[in-house]
This record gives C-alpha cells, sequence and structure tokens, in this order.
C-alpha cells in the first residue's frame, strides 16, 4: 500500500477524481481525520471535510505511478 495526499476543494474537482480513479481496477481509500471511505464513492468523498488535504491510500503497487500520473494536478505535499 501507499499513500499519497490530494486536495478536492470544488465540486468540479471531485467529480473529476471520481471519474478518473474508477477507471482503474483497485482498491482506493481516501481518509480525513478518522473517517476512511471507499475513494470510488461521490457520495463518500462528500461526507469529508474537502478543505483540508484528504490521505489517499493505493492498494496496488503495480497501478500506483499510472494512478500518480493522472491525479497529478490534485497531488500536493502534506507539509
Amino acid at each position: 500500500m501507499k499513500s499519497i495526499y490530494i486536495t478536492l476543494n470544488s465540486i468540479e474537482k471531485v467529480k473529476q477524481f471520481v471519474n478518473t480513479i474508477n477507471t482503474y481496477d483497485s482498491e482506493f481509500d481516501l481518509s480525513s481525520g478518522r473517517y476512511i471511505i471507499d475513494a470510488k464513492s461521490i457520495m463518500g468523498i462528500f461526507s469529508l471535510d474537502l478543505s483540508a488535504p484528504l490521505r489517499l491510500d493505493i492498494y496496488n503497487d503495480d497501478c500506483l505511478e499510472a494512478v500518480k500520473q493522472a491525479l497529478n494536478e490534485f497531488i500536493i505535499d502534506p507539509n
């Protein structure tokens, strides 16, 4: 498993993220604080605090680089 941090600070970004992440046959979780949801669930994403950085957990190392490249515009440095 590998984790990256992303930001989804608008409705359009959430829709674009979900459309992109659903093209991969892998498991992904998004977490904010103590809440963890399926990253492929648009309703779940809207239940999170979108004003803060979100941690995306990628469970398939085989598609890690492709996912990071596809989501490049959402990736942030958590520090």
